[in-house]
Parts: structure tokens; sequence; C-alpha cells
């Protein structure tokens, strides 16, 4: 059960004994059942939200134990220049505040959920009116679900043959996490040796190392702690949260947008 137009990730690497060797294309089809469903999606959508993620590249995170903050902290985000943002499962009354935003900010900014876990919480999440997923690992039950219906979804995944088996999976976007060591230079040599990945950092990105992500290989960036201190969320200094994304995103923008590869 696989999204429906192939995707031509004709893709070049070299072999052990120095030989190029090309990579198999792999071929995904929506079943028009999945399509039409209550969570189906359009491929038109789909192109959509990932073409958002290739201009823009950068996603604020948000995890707080207040729901009143959360709000408060995202729009704070906003207004420093956030054009895609996600709201984490594990923030109270996360599904009522994605789906405030959603009817507020619908076609301006994108909004996605986070840390879901199972197939239900991924419905919960889309009937709230979330455009896209992010799980913190990789399920494939969950992966190949978003798949078959044409729901982007980014999948944690912490090792190359994670990344590449969430891409095999039907996963557009993969998310690395936790932070591993290395950083950009770690990206730069996975993305190297797999270009067929779209491999999105979130954990061990700053605002100051954001754009080195993007200019070596990452596709896009997830902006958690360094964005939206506990400190700053605590004594609601929601200027300092506006300033740090606009600091952010200028560092993302040196980088350009992504010239986006088929999916």
């Amino acid at each position: 059960m696989w999204a429906r137009n192939a995707v031509k990730n004709a893709a070049r690497v070299l072999g052990t004994a120095g030989q190029a060797r090309s990579l198999q294309v792999r071929s995904f089809r929506v079943p028009r059942e999945a399509e039409n469903s209550k969570y189906g999606r359009t491929r038109e959508d789909y192109v959509r939200v990932l073409d958002t993620f290739a201009q823009h590249r950068a996603c604020a995170v948000l995890r707080t134990n207040s729901e009143e903050a959360c709000s408060k902290a995202m729009e704070a985000a906003i207004a420093g220049g956030f054009k895609i943002v996600e709201f984490t499962l594990t923030t109270p009354g996360c599904l009522n505040v994605l789906a405030d935003f959603r009817k507020k900010y619908d076609g301006k900014i994108l909004v996605g959920c986070g840390t879901v876990m199972d197939i239900e919480d991924g419905q919960n999440a889309l009937d709230a009116g979330a455009e896209f997923l992010v799980a913190p690992v990789l399920i494939p039950e969950v992966v190949k679900y978003c798949a078959s219906r044409n729901i982007v979804i980014a999948p944690g995944c912490a090792t190359p043959s994670e990344l590449y088996e969430a891409y095999l999976m039907g996963a557009p976007l993969q998310k690395l996490f936790p932070g591993v060591a290395g950083g950009h230079t770690f990206v730069k040599a996975v993305s190297a040796a797999l270009p067929m990945l779209h491999i999105n950092p979130t954990s061990g990105v700053d605002l100051d190392n954001a754009g080195d992500f993007l200019m070596n290989g990452a596709a896009s960036v997830g902006l958690v702690a360094p964005l939206f201190d506990p400190a700053d969320i605590s004594s609601k200094n929601w200027d300092a949260i506006t300033y740090k994304a606009s600091k952010v995103i200028k560092n993302c923008e040196k980088a350009g947008p992504l010239k986006r590869k088929a999916y």
C-alpha cells in the first residue's frame, strides 16, 4: 500500500569496489479506496505540504506542560517568521490548540502534530486538522498507513539503516532523532551516500547551527528547546521566543529553498 505516483529517485552511489551502481527506483501507489477514505489525502495536498517544507525548511516544535503557554509560545514563534509549526501530543490540550491554529492560520501556516505513536494518535491529529504527522521513532504500521493515504509522515530514525528503511516504507521525510555525534557532518555523510533521503534533524539543532545542517545535506530542520526555552515559557517571555525565532529563520534563509527531489 503505497503512494500513487512512482517516486523518481534515480540516484547513483559508489559501490564497495569503487564502481558506480544505480539504486533501485521505488514505486509507491495509493489505492483509490484509501485516497477516498475519511483520512485519505489527495496527491496535490501531499505535494503542497512537501513543497512548503522545501520552501521554508524550518519547523517550530513545541513541547510544554501548559495549554495556555502552548498557544502564546507558538504565536511568538510565528511572529518571528516560522511558517511550519508542530504541536506534540505530550502537551496538554495539544489537539485543541492545533485545531485553533489550523482555523486561524489555514493557508498561511503549515500545522502538524508530533509524538504520534500509533494509528489512532494519527487519526485524532488529522481530525483536529493536522497537515502532517511526526513520530519520535520508526513505527512501520503508522508509516505504511500514512503512505497509503498521501499523508506526510516524518518518523524518528537514529541510524542510516533506519532512515533508509523509513524511506522504503514510504515516509517522504525522515526525522533524525535523537541527536548524533558529528551533527551536520553526520548528515552530510549520510545524505551523500543515500541521496534519495530527505533528512529532518531536530535534537542537536540550535539557533546558530540550523543553517549548517541545511547547507550540509539536511532537507529541513526542527527547532525544539533552543527556540522554546522552558525558562522563557515559565516567565512568559514571549518576546525572547520571537527574537530567537527571527534569528534562526535568518540563518536558515541563507541556505535558500530546497531543490526538491521526487518523492
